[in-house]
C-alpha cells in the first residue's frame, strides 16, 4: 500500500467517524442523565435536511450548521416535553420520534433532490499542515472536525470537572436521592435532551455539508443508531467515544478500499458489519440494564421520574 492511499484512508476513516463522534457525545450526555432517547437518527436526518436547505439558499455555512443544530434541538425538545413533562415512555417516544424525523424530511426535502451545494471544504492550518505526514492527517480538516473532538473533550470536562456535571450523573444514577436534597431533575434533564438533539443535528448537517453535495431521503443510513450503540460500547466514558467512532468509521472506508487492499471479502458483508455490531452492543445494554453487570450503566436509565412535589 503506497503512502498517498495509507493517507487517505486515515483521513477518510476521521471524516466517515465525525458523524458518529457528534451524535453520540451527545446522547452520552442524555444517557448520562438518565434518559434513554433513541430518536437520534430521526434528528440527525432533520439537523442534515435543514443545514442542506439554508445552505442552498444563503451559501453561507455557519447559518447552516446553526440551523441543523436548532433543527436537531427543536425536534429533541418535543421528546423532551412528553417524556419530561407528560411521563412517556422514552423507549416508544424515542422510536416514534425517529419515525417522524425521517418522514418529516422526506417530505420536506422532496423540492431539494435536484439541487446541489457548495460543500464545507476543509481549512489547513498554516506551517502546521506542511509538516510531512502528520500534516495532513492531524491539520488539514473541516473545522467541523476539530470541533467533534473538542466536544468530546468539553462533554468529559462537563462530566467530571464541574459541579453541574456532578450532579447531572448523580440525577441519572439516583433521581429520587438527587430531588430530595433541591435538585431540579427536570430541568437537568430537559437541558440534557436539548443538548443532545442539538449535536445529532450538526452530526447530520455533517453528512449534507461536508460529505455529499446533493440531498437524498434517508441519507443518514442508521448513524444514529450507530451512535447510540457507540455510547454502549463506549461504557459511557466520554473519550471512548472516539476509538469506537474511528472502528465504525474505519469498517465503513474499509468497504470503498477493499479492492484496492486486496480483501477478498465481498462489500455488501463489510457494509454490514457496523449494523451487525450495533445490534449485539445495544442487546448488551438489555442484558446490562438488567443484571447491572456494568456499573457506569446510569441506573436509572429509561426510567421515569415521578416528582412528589
Amino acid at each position: 500500500m503506497n503512502e498517498g492511499l495509507f493517507i487517505n484512508i486515515i483521513i477518510g476513516i476521521s471524516i466517515a467517524s465525525v458523524p458518529l463522534i457528534f451524535a453520540a457525545i451527545g446522547e452520552l450526555l442524555v444517557e448520562r442523565s438518565g434518559v434513554l432517547n433513541l430518536g437520534v437518527e430521526g434528528m440527525m436526518i432533520v439537523g442534515a435536511l435543514l443545514g442542506f436547505v439554508v445552505m442552498s439558499h444563503t451559501q453561507n455555512p455557519f447559518l447552516a450548521v446553526l440551523a441543523a443544530m436548532l433543527g436537531g434541538m427543536a425536534i429533541a425538545s418535543i421528546f423532551a416535553f412528553l417524556t419530561q413533562f407528560l411521563l412517556t415512555n422514552q423507549v416508544a417516544t424515542g422510536l416514534a420520534l425517529t419515525l417522524f424525523g425521517l418522514g418529516f424530511a422526506a417530505f420536506a426535502g422532496r423540492g431539494y433532490t435536484e439541487e446541489t451545494i457548495q460543500l464545507i471544504t476543509a481549512v489547513p492550518i498554516p506551517y502546521l499542515s506542511d509538516i510531512p505526514y502528520l500534516g495532513p492527517l492531524l491539520f488539514s480538516f473541516n473545522p467541523l472536525v476539530y470541533l467533534a473532538f473538542f466536544m468530546v473533550y468539553l462533554v468529559w470536562w462537563f462530566l467530571f470537572r464541574t459541579k453541574q456535571g456532578l450532579i447531572l450523573r448523580a440525577i441519572g444514577d439516583n433521581h429520587d436521592a438527587a430531588h430530595a436534597i433541591g435538585h431540579n431533575v427536570v430541568r437537568y434533564r430537559v437541558m440534557a435532551i436539548l443538548f443532545g438533539g442539538a449535536m445529532a443535528g450538526i452530526g447530520g448537517a455533517f453528512l449534507s455539508l461536508v460529505q455529499v453535495p446533493i440531498w437524498g431521503e434517508g441519507m443518514t443510513a442508521g448513524r444514529g443508531w450507530i451512535a447510540l450503540g457507540l455510547v454502549v460500547f463506549a461504557s459511557w466514558q466520554p473519550f471512548r467515544i472516539i476509538f469506537g467512532a474511528i472502528l465504525f468509521g474505519g469498517i465503513t472506508i474499509l468497504q470503498i478500499h477493499a479492492q484496492g487492499l486486496n480483501i477478498n471479502v465481498s462489500a455488501q458483508y463489510l457494509s454490514m458489519l457496523p449494523y451487525l455490531a450495533t445490534i449485539v452492543i445495544l442487546v448488551s445494554l438489555r442484558i446490562r440494564l438488567k443484571n447491572k453487570t456494568n456499573r457506569t450503566v446510569p441506573n436509572c436509565l429509561g426510567r421515569i421520574f415521578h416528582s412528589t412535589t
